[in-house]
């Protein structure tokens, strides 16, 4: 094997650009192992491991572009570099002519749109805390999708933007609905009733998309930050987001996600939850209902469950159509279990193990939490209370679970809501393990997420098949799908594929786990 290398000094691309020229690149021959990365330490790394490091990348920095390549042909790695160049002169032109002035400078932006209230901010984690600060000097709120923004950092901006009156959602905040317009990785949702805050951005998808999709609506959807219901953080704007939609008059129903607030956060968040009339919903994952409740909300335990009860206090139901809406859901479930042990019937006795692997960190979080007490044998990268850690991240074992957008998977490298490759050779990987008896999946659909999952996800699924196929095996797939038909992806065309490849296809992250349960418990 041959292995040719292009520097590029002083060339910055972000990851979505970086990402689209590799896989146009790797599309050229089926041989050809190539990358397209910044000279970072994390991707200098990640070449290492790949075996297509080069000492030629000693002396190269942050602000470097490595194009690689390795083939068996230095014919395939021409075509390759040729590729490579063809591709870099085309993307400086398309930025070159474009005719839309983009400014440089938050300040060249509120030049431009005096009337902006919002700034979104998306650089590296060193230069957010200065950007956000500038932001909420001209009396912008802030929603911040950098991540590597120090505690101490996100706790100082949070504290200068409630003494200004302004949200700060985040850090590393992927997820919000603002006066209709989703931003980040957000979705195409109806306007509504029912608001919503969330310290989780693949939570606040979910539960707005199910009520969408059920004939509900959002009013608000704020994203807050993970680490912000920590007591450090003081839940400052969770509780914020919270007491702006308790005096909205377009919000009648609230419901709020996270993970289990800190035991401080939590009281606070019941304190202020005591002086509002109106129906509050919550989901913390993992937390004891009793507790839930006694601070005066409704409690759920799934997302799905969460969405569910916000539709059920929204106005939308009569008594008599909640109770046909529960039989449908009921029913619809039901079938899809049976569909589920009759493929559980035809799997081989070593078949034993489940293998999900998510895109989306609250959807492992979930499933961990619902499958720990069915499978002692759990494992995950991030594991939760009673599950296993894995010895090695990129190695299965027994029934493992992970979120392939932890930042062992994702140094230097896109989301995987954006990105499916790494995620594409996992599904190979788990396939071709004979003990493997079921693959389950998320896909998250909307703005941000990647815009052809389907190109780049069939084929994959078409060749695990394939795989197992070959050895004599059934392998069944179960994958649940976050989003609305009015995403730029159309859930229902996303479904209709899946459906005729053979995935079973869930209307929710739980039972879609509970799907894949049933596969391993014989219908049981």
């Amino acid at each position: 094997m041959a292995i040719k290398a292009i520097i590029k000094t002083g060339k910055y691309y972000d990851s979505v650009a970086l990402m689209i020229m590799a896989q146009k690149i790797n599309r050229l021959h089926e041989s050809l192992n190539s990358a397209v990365v910044m000279a970072t330490t994390e991707n200098k790394s990640i070449l290492k491991n790949a075996g297509l490091y080069l000492d030629e990348f000693e002396k190269t920095t942050d602000a470097d572009l490595i194009i690689v390549a390795e083939a068996s042909d230095q014919q395939i790695i021409k075509k390759a570099m040729d590729k490579a160049d063809e591709l870099l002169c085309a993307f400086d032109k398309s930025s070159n002519d474009s005719v839309d002035f983009l400014p440089k400078s938050l300040e060249g932006a509120i030049e431009q749109m005096p009337q902006a209230n919002l700034a979104l901010i998306s650089v590296a984690g060193k230069y957010a805390t200065s950007e956000a600060k500038k932001a909420l000097a001209n009396g912008l709120n802030v929603m911040l999708f950098s991540d590597n923004v120090s505690l101490e950092d996100e706790i100082e901006l949070k504290k200068i933007g409630a003494k200004k009156g302004l949200l700060v959602m985040g850090p590393d905040c992927g997820t919000a609905i603002i006066n209709g317009v989703p931003l980040a990785f957000a979705n195409v949702v109806n306007r509504g009733n029912i608001g919503v805050v969330a310290a989780s951005g693949t939570g606040l998808q979910s539960v707005t998309t199910l009520i969408s999709n059920n004939g509900g609506g959002i009013s608000q959807a704020v994203g807050t930050g993970g680490r912000d219901i920590k007591e450090q953080v003081g839940g400052t704007t969770f509780l914020q987001a919270l007491a702006m939609l308790k005096s909205d008059p377009n919000t009648e129903v609230i419901l709020l996600v996270s993970k289990p607030p800190h035991p401080s956060v939590l009281d606070k968040i019941g304190a202020l939850v005591k002086t509002i009339d109106k129906k509050v919903v919550a989901l913390f994952l993992g937390a004891s209902s009793e507790q839930v409740e006694s601070l005066g909300m409704i409690a759920a335990d799934t997302l799905e469950e969460a969405a569910y009860l916000a539709l059920e206090h929204c106005g939308k139901f009569s008594e008599a159509a909640l109770c046909d809406f529960k039989a449908n859901k009921l029913a619809e479930f039901e079938g899809l279990q049976q569909t589920v042990i009759q493929l559980s019937r035809q799997l081989k006795p070593q078949q034993k193990y489940l293998r999900a692997l998510f895109s989306g960190g609250t959807y492992s979080y979930e499933a961990q939490l619902l499958a720990s007490s069915y499978l002692p044998d759990l494992y995950s990268a991030a594991p939760v209370e009673g599950v296993n850690k894995l010895k090695d991240v990129h190695r299965s074992e027994k029934h493992t679970i992970i979120d392939l957008g932890e930042d062992e998977f994702t140094a230097g490298r896109p989301h995987p809501m954006i990105d499916f490759s790494l995620r594409n050779q996992r599904i190979i990987q788990e396939a071709q393990d004979p003990s493997v008896a079921v693959i389950l999946l998320d896909l998250v659909l909307g703005h941000g997420a990647n815009l052809s999952p389907l190109d780049e996800l069939v084929p994959t699924i078409e060749k695990a098949q394939d795989l197992c196929k070959q050895q004599s095996r059934l392998l069944p797939i179960i994958c649940s799908v976050t989003g609305t038909d009015n995403d730029p992806q159309i859930k229902a065309q996303v479904v209709t594929a899946l459906t005729k490849l053979q995935v079973v296809v869930a209307p929710s992250n739980a039972k879609a786990l509970k799907l894949a349960l049933s596969v391993l418990k014989g219908g049981k």
